[in-house]
């Protein structure tokens, strides 16, 4: 059965009735045969935590830096086997069923021209570039070769969007989008002791492409994107600061984007200053509102006379819980199209000239037209 990510009532039915249902299929299904494309993004930990339970196989490692690989042998008891240094070489002898790439953003373009050309398809970490120029040479290779091209994202797998989404619009609860907040961030990567590694490239204006601003600015680029239908923004306005330059003196640290939409506006919050961590979307239709607070809980009123409310969303099918199993869904069971979700190529093409265009609002002043 092929259908759309959470483009329907039918599948929002199954968020509620099916979580037993697909937890027995997705087990026995064989594992995900994964290679892993740089260790100095610390979500890599997400995966190798997942390794260890048994719940991926990792057939290969492609890093250079030789402290990380010491560090990753250890702790995960790795033998010496599953590491390369040279990735194209690596995925010729493994032939994984996808790659999954953990290095700065500026290297996922010689992540993909080394898989793509092998038929093997790749899911990066959020954003999927650096650069539009980067980001069309990536999905013209995507093209070229037939592979799937992913980009991860922690809030993709928030019951709350996701519950969200369907109540705004498939149910239309709300009336039309007018416009749409969305806030990201933590106190900043050095004041929540990042990993060395991670903290270096994080913090590079050329590796990064940014701070605060790509960082986490994407999150709401990829989620109004995913609200709008994948159209892009009319024009894009943004201002950026440097509130802490002693500790991050070559990026931003904080970042406002104002996106324009035919009848709605988005208000996008990207900071490393937030007194706390903090992933929420607010969403204010015609005649309501829904507030995705957390992973779990939304807040909503209705109408104008009606109270707010907090209610928890309902748990995820198993095989659409997380970015493995959403892979697997897509690669090994053919259950899901990604052709316009939250990690499909074509959103966060649109991603990517959201963020270029903020950029470039910062730097002149200037409100920017999207092409």
């Amino acid at each position: 059965m092929k259908q759309n990510f959470f483009s329907s009532s039918t599948l929002y039915a199954l968020c509620i009735i099916a979580p037993l249902f697909f937890g027995m299929g997705a087990t026995a299904q064989r594992k995900l045969n994964v290679v892993v494309a740089g260790l100095n993004h610390d979500h890599v930990y997400l995966i190798m935590n997942s390794y260890e339970k048994g719940e991926v196989n990792i057939i290969g490692i492609s890093e250079t830096n030789t402290d990380l690989i010491k560090r990753f042998k250890q702790r995960y008891k790795l033998p010496d086997s599953l590491f390369n240094e040279d990735l194209a070489s690596l995925l010729k002898k493994r032939k994984p069923d996808v790659v999954l790439a953990y290095n700065a953003i500026n290297e996922h373009l010689a992540v993909v021209e080394a898989a793509a050309p092998l038929g093997i398809s790749v899911m990066v970490e959020k954003p999927l570039a650096t650069t539009v120029e980067q980001a069309e040479r990536m999905a013209l290779l995507a093209r070229q070769y037939k592979i799937h091209l992913l980009t991860n994202y922690e809030t993709t797998w928030y019951p709350t969007n996701q519950q969200a989404y369907v109540k705004i619009k498939t149910n239309n609860e709300i009336g039309k989008i007018r416009k749409m907040v969305v806030h990201d961030g933590h106190q900043g990567p050095k004041e929540i002791n990042v990993s060395k590694e991670f903290l270096s490239w994080l913090t590079d204006p050329v590796k990064n492409g940014g701070g605060a601003i790509v960082d986490f600015g994407c999150y709401g680029a990829n989620l109004m994107t995913w609200l709008m239908d994948g159209q892009a923004p009319i024009a894009v306005t943004a201002i950026t600061r440097q509130l802490k330059k002693d500790v991050y003196p070559n990026v931003d640290d904080d970042a406002t984007i104002l996106l324009e939409y035919p009848g709605a506006t988005g208000i996008i919050e990207a900071s490393w200053n937030w007194p706390f961590s903090i992933k929420d979307m607010e969403v204010f239709g015609q005649t309501g509102y829904i507030q995705a607070v957390n992973p779990t809980t939304l807040r909503i009123k209705e109408k104008e006379s009606a109270p707010y409310t907090e209610v928890a969303a309902a748990s995820l099918p198993a095989n659409l819980s997380d970015h493995l199993n959403y892979l697997s869904s897509v690669l090994l069971r053919n259950e899901i199209k990604p052709e316009h979700d939250l990690s499909s190529l074509d959103n966060n093409l649109i991603v990517v000239k959201i963020l270029e265009a903020a950029k470039a609002s910062a730097k002149t002043g200037r409100r920017v037209l999207m092409k």
